[in-house]
């Protein structure tokens, strides 16, 4: 039983060994090619797509490491300018909708008003 074991870890280890090897090749063709070789056909595209990952989980490595020793904070609280002056759009909508909301509130209050007089 524990052969069976062992010979199990043994083989899942060498598939995710085998694995990691031909993803971090893919990884070096593709940064050697780089994204004008993502047009050479299925392969090339798998090995720019990988590299463009690669670097993605470079950035995220290098951003978890700062935040953990409390140097930045995550990305998302870098301000968006695009995204601050929606916000801004939608806020001043907002205010004149209540403005709008409350003075409607009036006039119906002001003609429930008149109906009972």
């Amino acid at each position: 039983m524990t052969d069976d074991v062992m010979r199990f870890f043994a083989a899942w280890l060498l598939t995710h060994e085998t694995a990691d090897e031909g993803v971090k090749a893919a990884i070096r063709r593709g940064q050697e090619a780089g994204l004008e070789g993502m047009g050479g056909g299925p392969d090339a595209f798998v090995d720019g797509l990988a590299a463009m990952i690669a670097e993605e989980k470079e950035k995220l490595k290098a951003e978890l490491i700062a935040r953990a020793r409390g140097e930045v904070g995550p990305a998302e609280e870098k301000p968006d300018p695009v995204i601050e002056e929606i916000r801004f759009e939608v806020s001043a909508l907002r205010g004149r909708l209540e403005s709008v909301e409350s003075k409607l509130d009036a006039v119906l209050a002001r003609l429930e008003g008149e109906e009972r007089s």
